[in-house]
C-alpha cells in the first residue's frame, strides 16, 4: 500500500508539471544532438535508393509518413523540449531506466515464447536486481553490474518461429513497421497493461502511457528530413526493415 501510494503521488507530481508546460512560460529552445540518420552515415557516394523491401502500400505509408512528420514537428518535440526543461538530467535517467525495467519484463515474456533461456534468465536477473536494489527500476543497478539486455518483442518472436515481415507498414504516431511487427504491437501491449493494472491505479494509466511515449521519443535522436537524402523514405524504410531481419536471427 505505501509502495503504491509513493508511486501515486510520484506520478501525479509528474504528470501536472507536464500539464503546465503548456500554459507556462515558454521554454527557451534546446539544441538537440547530432541527428543519427545523417547522409555521411548511411549514405554513401553514389547510392541507389533500396527496392528490395516489399511495399505495395507505398502511396498510403508516404502519406503517413508525411503526416507522422509534421506531427513530430508540431506536437512531439514540443513536448519533448517542454519534458527536458522541467526535468533535470538525473530525472528523465530514472524515468527512463523504469520504462526500460517495463521492457525487461516483456523480454521475459517473449524469451519464453521464443524457448530462449538464456536470454530469459539474463532479462529475469535484470528485472530482480533493478525491481529491489534499483528501487522499482529507478536505478539501473544491473547494467552497472554489467547485466547483459537482450530486447525481445512479440514481433521478433513470431519471426523466430518462422513468420516473415509481410508488407511495409508505416504506422501512424509510431513510425515504420511491417504487417508482422504491427501485429505484435498487441501482445506486448497487453502484456505492458497487465504490469501497469498491478502498478498504477486507473486513473494513472494513460498519464503513465503518455510518459511512456514521451521518454521514448526523447531517446530517439531522429529527426525527420534530415538525413540530407532525397530518399528518406526508401533509407528508412531498408534500414528498418534490415534491423528487423537481424534482430530475428541474433
Amino acid at each position: 500500500m505505501m509502495r503504491q501510494t509513493i508511486l501515486r503521488t510520484s506520478f501525479l507530481a509528474l504528470a501536472l508539471l507536464l500539464t503546465a508546460c503548456s500554459s507556462g512560460p515558454q521554454p527557451q529552445p534546446q539544441t538537440f544532438q547530432e541527428p543519427a540518420f545523417t547522409t555521411e552515415r548511411i549514405v554513401p557516394e553514389g547510392f541507389e535508393p533500396p527496392s528490395g523491401v516489399y511495399d505495395p502500400w507505398e502511396g498510403m505509408n508516404k502519406r503517413i509518413y508525411n503526416f507522422n512528420y509534421h506531427f513530430d514537428q508540431k506536437v512531439f518535440l514540443p513536448v519533448v523540449r517542454g519534458y527536458n526543461f522541467i526535468l533535470p538530467g538525473f530525472a528523465r535517467t530514472g524515468v527512463h531506466n523504469f520504462f526500460n525495467n517495463f521492457r525487461d519484463v516483456r523480454t521475459m515474456v517473449n524469451s519464453i515464447l521464443q524457448a530462449a533461456p538464456k536470454k530469459f534468465f539474463q532479462s529475469t536477473g535484470r528485472v530482480l536486481v533493478n525491481s529491489t536494489v534499483g528501487l522499482l527500476g529507478l536505478v539501473d543497478v544491473a547494467t552497472k553490474l554489467d547485466f547483459p539486455r537482450p530486447q525481445e518483442d512479440f514481433g521478433q518472436t513470431l519471426g523466430r518461429w518462422g513468420v516473415g515481415q509481410g508488407p511495409y507498414l508505416v504506422i501512424p504516431f509510431m513510425g515504420p513497421s511491417n504487417l508482422r511487427d504491427g501485429a505484435g504491437l498487441l501482445p506486448d501491449f497487453y502484456v505492458q497493461s497487465l504490469i501497469r493494472d498491478e502498478v498504477f491505479s486507473d486513473s494513472l494509466q494513460i498519464p503513465v502511457m503518455l510518459l511512456d511515449s514521451i521518454d521514448t521519443r526523447a531517446n530517439v535522436p531522429f529527426r525527420y528530413y534530415e538525413t540530407g537524402s532525397t530518399f528518406e523514405y526508401q533509407v528508412v524504410r531498408w534500414l528498418y526493415s534490415t534491423k528487423r531481419q537481424l534482430d530475428v536471427a541474433k
